[in-house]
């Protein structure tokens, strides 16, 4: 249909309005994003050094607060105090007090100091407002162990236990030695809290886009605030690692991130420290609103591509939509969907075109085509039907004449009992056999029906006949078409007596994988290989006018094989084992189907 003149007008418009606006807004969308980059990455950068610059003066203060207490000579006085062996226990806890007091005095001066302890090894503790007691459990901190272990000065944001009392927040500590310049050695440690969010708060007035967010770490890359948020970019690590160790003071780095773009890294380097500044923000968030004008836009463009559409059809509406249908209507035809394709044909009140001519003969074909197709398959059905009941007929005869044979040996033997019980028997299978109507019965009425025969059997072989039937449980109301096990019998039987003058017979019932095997075996001379053949290709295909117009009295098996297949089509199956002088077995595989349950044609094949 490429070629037909509603494509063309649908190309041509589409080419003409939505090409041409589709790439003015991908140029647009480009450059719009290109110059938002440009002015995000030098306003990030530009925030980045003003709160660096609050940072320094931050730890400026917090330098000169440690290093007044440092330097003072009441610290020296106290430290000198508290190892003098001399002076008793008044004179120390007096010298304790006195330095409590210059601590508080001392943090009262700096406003973003919010407390101050001095530990010692022996489990001294001394903070403001005279607070003095021993608690060696100070050492078990991860901050005091990484202070004397590793030389870590400064630790991120934490709750400290002893100045909850003072600020019950996060506070980041800077940790300095008393009297020794080395950690390891220092005796005496001071602790000099700020409030976290003394640094915080001015952060989270930075924006970058609508989530973005910038991170304060410290020089082993973790992060100082308390900001949960830096988990979520621990794919990142690899990337600060390699910034951290680099040359280049500050700078922006593009990552692999969003379906919509890449992720943005902001970073800075503080000078007083090894402490960075990192921002992250997705290209997804800080072009949001950018995004949405795309969409828009997009939005606009399958519009107009709807109405270029719209347009087309209905300028070509009067002569393409007539063939149109015709052509789905004969796809229709084509698949075999005839009331579908009528509804397609457009309805043609007087000729007026050859379109319209063409559309009126068309429908009338479908018509009569449809009629003439009904008409055939339900010939085929009652074809069918009557070809079974012929075959069904075809049995009763045989089993009859050799039964009448039979009692009429039995009269002239004068065997009064024998003969009572064979027209006992007789008249129940002629009974059941009479039912015309049932094709399909019980398989517990089929086993009646055989045991009956079997009987009519022993009257006439005697002790020769050895005949057992075994049959799984459960199998009762299985249903089977009739009149299937009766003629595999008689054959194995009569076979039997041409190759011993005892016959065995063996009839197995039995459920596997879903279907009922009935297997019927004998001591016959077996099967020559060209009748294995025969009965096999006879039992794949129905050779039905061969079965009705045969005038052999074998008939038995081949009017199995050909009810079973009208029957069951491809869900039947037939397997036969025969061994030349020693016998035969002839299994009928058929599919399970409880009573009441019916093969459909549509599962016959």
């Amino acid at each position: 249909m490429l070629y037909s003149l509603k494509s063309r007008l649908i190309i041509a418009f589409v080419l003409l309005f939505v090409l041409s606006f589709g790439v003015m807004t991908l140029l647009l969308f480009k450059e719009s994003r290109a110059i938002i980059r440009s002015y995000v990455e030098s306003s990030a950068l530009e925030k980045m050094d003003e709160y660096g610059s609050f940072i320094d003066m931050a730890q400026s203060q917090m330098y000169d607060f440690s290093s007044l207490v440092f330097n003072s000579d009441l610290t020296h006085r106290w430290e000198l105090a508290s190892t003098d062996p001399n002076l008793s226990p008044g004179e120390k806890s007096l010298a304790n007090i006195t330095f409590s007091r210059f601590l508080t005095q001392t943090t009262n001066n700096y406003s973003i100091v919010s407390s101050v302890f001095i530990y010692r090894e022996d489990g001294l503790r001394i903070g403001m407002n005279n607070e003095v007691a021993f608690d060696p459990s100070f050492k078990e901190e991860a901050w005091y162990r990484d202070f004397k272990e590793r030389s870590v000065r400064w630790v991120p944001a934490h709750l400290d236990p002893y100045s909850q009392q003072y600020y019950n927040k996060p506070v980041i500590s800077l940790l300095m030695p008393i009297g020794q310049f080395e950690p390891a050695l220092a005796k005496t440690v001071m602790k000099v809290n700020i409030s976290s969010a003394y640094l915080l708060d001015p952060l989270n007035r930075i924006h970058l886009g609508e989530s973005g967010t910038i991170f304060l770490l410290n020089e082993l890359l973790g992060p100082m605030l308390s900001q949960t948020e830096y988990g979520q970019h621990a794919d990142k690590t690899a990337l600060i690692e390699k910034l951290s160790g680099g040359r280049q003071k500050q700078g922006v780095e593009y990552t692999s991130g969003h379906a919509k773009g890449d992720d943005i890294v902001v970073y800075k380097k503080l000078g007083r420290t090894d402490w960075m500044l990192v921002g992250f923000v997705s290209e997804e968030d800080l072009y949001g609103k950018l995004y949405t004008l795309r969409d828009s836009i997009v939005t606009f463009a399958i519009l107009l591509f709807l109405v270029s559409v719209f347009i087309a059809i209905w300028l070509s509406h009067g002569i393409t939509r007539p063939l149109t249908r015709l052509v789905l209507a004969m796809r229709h035809v084509q698949r075999g969907d005839f009331a579908g394709a009528e509804e397609r044909i457009p309805t043609v009140r007087s000729v007026r075109s050859e379109v319209s001519f063409v559309t009126m003969t068309f429908r009338k074909m479908v018509g009569q085509l449809r009629s003439h197709i009904q008409t055939e398959f339900e010939l085929k059905l009652l074809r069918q039907q009557a070809e079974y009941k012929a075959l069904l007929m075809q049995i009763n005869p045989h089993f009859l004449f050799n039964t009448l044979e039979l009692m009429s040996s039995l009269a002239m033997q004068k065997r009064t009992d024998d003969t009572v019980d064979v027209i006992e028997s007789l008249g129940k299978m002629l009974r059941f056999s009479l039912r015309i109507s049932d094709d399909v019965i019980r398989l517990k009425e089929e086993l009646n029906y055989v045991r009956d025969y079997l009987s009519i059997l022993e009257v006439r072989f005697g002790d020769k006949l050895h005949v057992t039937m075994e049959a799984d449980e459960g199998l009762e109301k299985v249903m089977i078409i009739k009149f299937i096990l009766q003629p595999l019998i008689e054959n194995a039987v009569k076979y039997s007596f041409r190759q011993s003058p005892n016959a065995i017979v063996r009839i197995r019932i039995s459920r596997r994988n879903g279907q009922l095997r009935l297997s019927v075996s004998d001591n016959g001379p077996g099967m020559p290989e060209e009748l294995l053949v025969k009965l096999k290709d006879q039992s794949a295909s129905v050779q039905l006018d061969q079965m009705l117009t045969s005038r052999s009295r074998e008939i038995g098996l081949g009017n199995v094989l050909a009810r079973c297949r009208l029957y069951y089509g491809e869900l039947f199956d037939l397997h036969i084992e025969s061994v030349p002088g020693e016998g035969t077995v002839i299994e009928l595989l058929l599919p399970i189907r409880e009573e009441h349950a019916h093969v459909p044609s549509i599962d016959r094949g």
